[in-house]
């Protein structure tokens, strides 16, 4: 849209504070900054709160807009400022390997830790194919570790392609010091992230075969089948549930967590594959305890946990389990199935 003869009657009329022109203008890129507010804070919650302040800032700039630079650079520059505002303010998202050690006992009744800011799953059916490695959840688990700086500069020059120069530009400072916080965090990232993306991954499965790792994960669930369960898994899986923040690590402690807790007498559940953060996913449902009638389950699975895989060799090496509705209103999942 950017270069037509709209966008520029456009651009003059939104200068002139006509918010319907501004909308034209921004509606194309409004998912793809979406993505950008999400990867630099790890929060879909805390994406549309910047998303809309970015805008709001844009709107009231608008006229100062001289057009040196596109429209899309523009936008970045005060999504990625608002965004860093953010992360000054709130500090950073976490998941519960950041917290400590794994778990070597399952925990029955664990209780919800609400003083941590947690990564929370990305709805990523809107996002092109090739934008789906930049939203993989340990990519922007591991973004979270680097200061403000250095996430914006590896976003806006390994994802978005800005040249270092231009970074500088975008974050007032100088081309030396845009190249050195890229250094570090490079660095970081790459101690945290595995060499294979997801999307590698997936592409090295046919469909068949995810599907049944898919498939195969939600059926051990509803049936309480651990035997499904631990054929489907590496040998140094991980199960982690925010807000919870026990996790387990390898074969063993992962199942004896799932024996004493989902495959436990916790209730009936409904599982609905789904995907997020540019990996599949698996929404579950609970006809549980706290929502049974005197005399048994009530027939009503209510939302529970939006659980995402990460895949290797044709194994679940990761279950991130995402506790809460939160997480199904991000993913514009049901909450009550019947």
């Amino acid at each position: 849209m950017e270069g037509a003869t709209v966008t520029d009657e456009d651009l003059d009329a939104a200068r002139s504070g006509d918010d319907a022109a501004f909308e034209r203008l921004v509606a194309p890129l409004r998912r793809e900054l979406h993505a950008h507010c999400y990867r630099m804070l790890g929060s879909t919650h805390d994406a549309d709160d910047a998303l809309q302040d970015a805008l709001l800032r844009a709107w009231r700039g608008i006229a100062r807009f001289e057009g040196r630079s596109s429209l899309r650079s523009w936008l970045y520059t005060v999504a990625t400022r608002t965004s860093l505002d953010v992360v000054e303010a709130r500090g950073r998202r976490a998941l519960p390997m950041d917290l400590g050690p794994a778990a070597t006992e399952p925990v029955v009744d664990a209780a919800p830790v609400t003083d941590v800011a947690w990564v929370t799953p990305y709805p990523d059916t809107a996002l092109a194919v090739e934008e789906r490695e930049s939203v993989e959840l340990a990519f922007v688990a591991a973004l979270q570790h680097l200061p403000g700086n250095q996430r914006a500069a590896l976003l806006l020059f390994e994802v978005l392609g800005y040249p270092a120069s231009e970074i500088a530009e975008v974050m007032a400072t100088t081309t030396a010091s845009v190249n050195s916080a890229l250094q570090r965090a490079r660095r970081l990232v790459a101690e945290r992230v595995p060499p294979v993306s997801q999307q590698r991954t997936l592409a090295q499965l046919d469909d068949a075969g995810l599907r049944a790792v898919v498939e195969g994960y939600a059926r051990a669930l509803e049936r309480r089948d651990p035997a499904a369960l631990l054929s489907l898994l590496s040998e140094d899986v991980t199960w982690s549930m925010p807000p919870l923040p026990q996790w387990y690590r390898g074969r063993d402690d992962v199942m004896a967590f799932a024996r004493a807790v989902p495959l436990g007498d916790c209730g009936s559940w409904r599982a609905h594959p789904t995907s997020a953060n540019g990996q599949p996913a698996v929404a579950l449902y609970l006809d549980g305890p706290a929502s049974r009638r005197p005399g048994g389950p009530s027939g009503v699975h209510r939302a529970w946990s939006v659980t995402v895989l990460t895949l290797r060799d044709g194994a679940i090496a990761e279950l991130t389990s995402f506790v809460g509705p939160e997480s199904f209103r991000a993913l514009g999942l049901p909450l009550v199935l019947d």
